[in-house]
């Protein structure tokens, strides 16, 4: 008989995953808690931007025209339980408000709403970026609390998710890692990945506390290179190098890679920041916390670069004072091909000046309602040309296309002071010079 999959919660992660449940050919049924969230994804909607993950859930919602039928959503845990023989677990797992430590009342939450509708034999696997031990933790919760006993099992199942290319990276992942305690649910996961797993995807079998750990280790391993480049990079501006090539120089070594090594105003979003902060947490907790004292730093460099972009802007306007000056930022999104702002470095920026009395009017392609919502005080436009009109300066902070493809001659000529500083090292340097444009970015040379 064929598996039926529930996914329970249905944010950024859940809704990604069920629509990609579906497109593999399971029956899915998705839950969450907030009926607003079901009634749009239950209409072949998504309440976030995500490049083709819209398309592909209106392919498999049912009751809408053309699709397979094959993906439904609920607000009930007791259908869930019904309806499952393998129960994702997509919750949320944000920073504890004032602490480090990860918040897992959600992730608890969901354990403890689904166990007692688990009455027949089923497979509930972790896919919340979670500390390490709590598999073990929610493993007993489920022997506890599920009518069904022992013939509820537990996984845990990573996700490396990322944003602006999550379809692909479920559909066709770079790898998948199981973290299980039997043969029979390694064999249950197997099938429901066959089909990636087919196409060459590696498959990864581990224990559960390894399983917990490759998220945040590939998490740290990533912010660390963006801000050892970072680190570089004010080495650069202090020494008079050139982060760019340097980038450019160590990234031929094999060992080392070209990927993440462009400088800038550092990383942002719901997941890097959180989840570093979480696994120095967490290793205090395990009395490992001196493996994990770099972090720290990579967390304290990160955080400069926003600063540094703040004072590079002040010295742009004269020096002194943001006050009666108008400053454009081009970039409200974490990164590009998201409306993710979450912990976002452009609008921190933007945050900052404006509160130290800069004029600022931000414009993104896809961020702006969340944007608005964060920061309702700062000003908007509708276009990059309307940003940047009678601006002092103008700061590149998020790279999107749009902004790369941008003509510099013909924004030079609604500003105040064609001056601008890129803080994401992508813009053409030679082309903004010959248009007159003042360029500056983090970690290279003024001219």
């Amino acid at each position: 008989m064929a598996l039926k999959i529930t996914v329970i919660g249905t944010g950024y992660l859940g809704a990604t995953h069920a629509a990609a449940m579906a497109e593999l050919g399971f029956e899915v049924l998705g839950l969450d808690v907030v009926p607003e969230k079901i009634e749009l994804l239950s209409a072949g909607r998504v309440p976030m931007y995500e490049p083709g993950l819209e398309e592909l859930l209106r392919r498999h919602v049912a009751g809408l025209e053309g699709s397979s039928g094959r993906l439904r959503f609920t607000t009930s845990y007791e259908e869930a339980g019904e309806f499952g023989d393998i129960h994702f677990v997509c919750v949320n797992t944000p920073q504890k408000h004032g602490e480090y430590a990860c918040d897992m009342s959600y992730v608890d939450a969901a354990f403890a709403s689904l166990a007692p509708h688990l009455k027949r034999p089923a497979l509930v696997v972790g896919k919340s970026t979670v500390p390490v031990g709590s598999a073990e933790r929610l493993g007993r919760l489920l022997a506890e609390k599920a009518p069904a006993g022992p013939d509820v099992e537990l996984a845990w199942n990573p996700e490396f998710l990322r944003e602006g290319f999550a379809v692909d990276d479920t559909l066709h992942p770079d790898r998948i890692v199981v973290g299980v305690e039997s043969e029979s649910a390694e064999k249950l996961l197997r099938e429901v990945y066959a089909t990636p797993v087919g196409e060459g995807s590696p498959f990864v079998v581990t224990d559960f506390p390894t399983a917990e750990l490759v998220k945040t280790a590939a998490n740290s391993f990533l912010a660390t290179k963006i801000s050892f480049i970072n680190a570089m990079a004010e080495v650069c501006e202090a020494a008079g190098g050139d982060v760019v090539k340097l980038a450019e120089a160590i990234g031929y070594d094999e060992r080392i890679g070209k990927k993440f090594l462009r400088a800038g105003v550092g990383f942002g979003g719901g997941c890097l920041p959180k989840d570093i902060r979480a696994f120095m947490a967490r290793a205090g907790e395990l009395g490992a916390d001196q493996a994990l004292t770099f972090l720290r730093e990579v967390d304290s460099i990160n955080m400069r670069r926003r600063g540094h972009m703040v004072e590079l802007a002040r010295e742009a306007v004269g020096g002194t004072s943001f006050l009666g000056k108008r400053v454009a930022v081009l970039g409200a999104t974490f990164k590009p091909d998201s409306d993710d702002v979450r912990d976002s470095p452009a609008l921190n920026v933007a945050g900052q000046i404006h509160l130290q009395g800069g004029q600022v009017t931000v414009y993104d392609p896809k961020g702006m309602d969340n944007a608005r919502r964060l920061f309702p005080t700062l000003g908007y436009a509708d276009t990059a040309r309307d940003a940047v009109r009678g601006a002092d300066v103008v700061l590149h902070l998020t790279e999107w296309r749009e902004f790369r493809e941008l003509d510099p001659a013909e924004l030079a000529e609604v500003v105040t002071s064609p001056i601008i500083l890129d803080g994401r090292n992508a813009l053409d340097p030679v082309a903004w010079r010959e248009a007159g444009w003042t360029y500056r970015a983090m970690g290279r040379p003024r001219a």
